[in-house]
C-alpha cells in the first residue's frame, strides 16, 4: 500500500461529515470499559458466592475482610463506569454526585441480589435430578451465571444508569447462550435447564417458580410505530405467572398472559393468553399465510 493510498483511507475514515457513516456518532468523551466492567463482575462474583471464585480463608472474620475489601473497590470502580457511562444518557447526564449515590445505591442492593440468586441455585437443584450439590450448579451451571448477570444488570438498569446494564446481559450472552434483557422482571426460584437459545425480552415480567427449558423465546409479535418509523418502546412480551413449566424450544409473543400453573409442552408457537392450570401442547401442523407480525 503506497503513502497516497493511506492519506485517502485516513481522509475517509476520518470524516465526521460523511452522511454515510452517520449512524456511528464520534465520541471525543471517556467511555465505559468492557474490561473494567469485567473486573466488576468478578468481584461481585465473589462476594456473592465467597469461597467459590478466588483464594479466600474459611474463618468468618477473613471472609468479612475479604468482602470488606471487595466492596470499597467495587464502589471505585463502578463509580467510574458511572460516570463514563453518563453521556449515554441524553435527557439528563448525570453529575458526579449523582454517579456516585448510584453506585452506593446498587451496592446496598447486594444482599437482596444475593438472597434472590440462593432461590435460584435452589430451583436449579430442584429441577434436576442430575445435579448433586448446590456448589455444583454455582460452579458450573450456565444458568446461574446467565441470572448473575441478569440480577445485577436489572438493578443497574432500575437505577436509570445507561450502557452498563446492556453490556453486563451481553457478556453473559455471549458466554452462556442465555439473552436476556435488563428490563426484565424475574421473580424467585427461577430456574432454567440447558439455557443455550433461551431469549426473554425487555418488557416481560416473570413470577416465581417459573422453569424455561433451552431455545424458549419470551418475545414480541410485532411493533407499534411512531409517526417517524421507529417502534415505540412499550410492553409487548409476555407475562408469566408464577409456577408455569415451559419446554424447549417454544415461543411465546406478544403482551400475554400465561396462567399461574400452566405447563406449555416443547415446539409450541403461542400468541393468545392461557388461563390457569392450562396444559399446552404442539397442535397438528397447519398451512397459511403469515399476519401481523405472528410469521416472525
Amino acid at each position: 500500500m503506497t503513502n497516497q493510498e493511506i492519506e485517502q483511507n485516513v481522509t475517509a475514515l476520518s470524516d465526521t461529515d460523511n452522511p454515510h457513516y452517520r449512524y456511528i456518532p464520534l465520541y471525543d468523551k471517556a467511555l465505559p470499559s468492557i474490561k473494567k466492567i469485567g473486573e466488576i463482575m468478578l468481584i461481585i462474583r465473589d462476594v456473592i458466592f465467597p469461597g467459590y471464585f478466588g483464594n479466600m480463608q474459611s474463618d468468618n472474620c477473613s471472609w468479612q475482610n475479604h468482602i470488606e475489601v471487595n466492596l470499597r473497590k467495587l464502589h471505585a470502580l463502578l463509580f467510574e463506569q458511572v460516570y463514563n457511562a453518563r453521556i449515554f444518557n441524553s435527557k439528563d447526564e448525570m453529575e458526579e454526585a449523582a454517579c456516585r449515590d448510584k453506585a452506593q445505591r446498587f451496592i446496598n442492593k447486594l444482599p437482596e441480589i444475593k438472597r434472590l440468586l440462593s432461590t435460584d441455585v435452589k430451583a436449579i437443584h430442584d429441577n434436576d435430578p442430575a445435579a448433586k450439590h448446590y456448589g455444583e450448579i454455582i460452579l458450573c451451571y450456565p444458568a446461574i451465571k446467565a441470572m448473575l448477570h441478569h440480577r445485577i444488570a436489572h438493578e443497574l438498569h432500575l437505577l436509570k444508569i445507561p450502557l452498563i446494564p446492556r453490556i453486563i446481559s451481553e457478556m453473559a450472552h455471549e458466554e452462556t447462550g442465555i439473552d436476556i434483557h435488563p428490563g426484565a422482571e424475574i421473580g424467585e426460584y427461577f430456574s432454567i435447564d440447558h439455557g443455550t437459545g433461551v431469549v426473554v425480552g425487555q418488557t416481560s415480567i416473570i413470577g416465581n417458580h417459573v422453569c424455561l427449558y433451552q431455545g424458549v423465546t419470551l418475545g414480541a409479535k410485532s411493533f407499534v410505530l411512531d409517526e417517524d418509523g421507529h417502534p415505540l418502546d412499550m410492553p409487548r412480551h409476555p407475562i408469566i405467572e408464577d409456577n408455569v413449566t415451559i419446554y424447549s424450544n417454544s415461543s411465546i409473543l406478544g403482551r400475554i398472559v400465561i396462567g399461574t400453573g400452566t405447563i406449555i409442552g416443547g415446539n409450541v408457537w403461542l400468541t393468545h393468553s392461557v388461563p390457569p392450570h392450562s396444559r399446552i401442547l404442539q397442535s397438528k401442523v397447519q398451512e397459511g399465510l403469515f399476519s401481523d407480525g405472528l410469521g416472525i
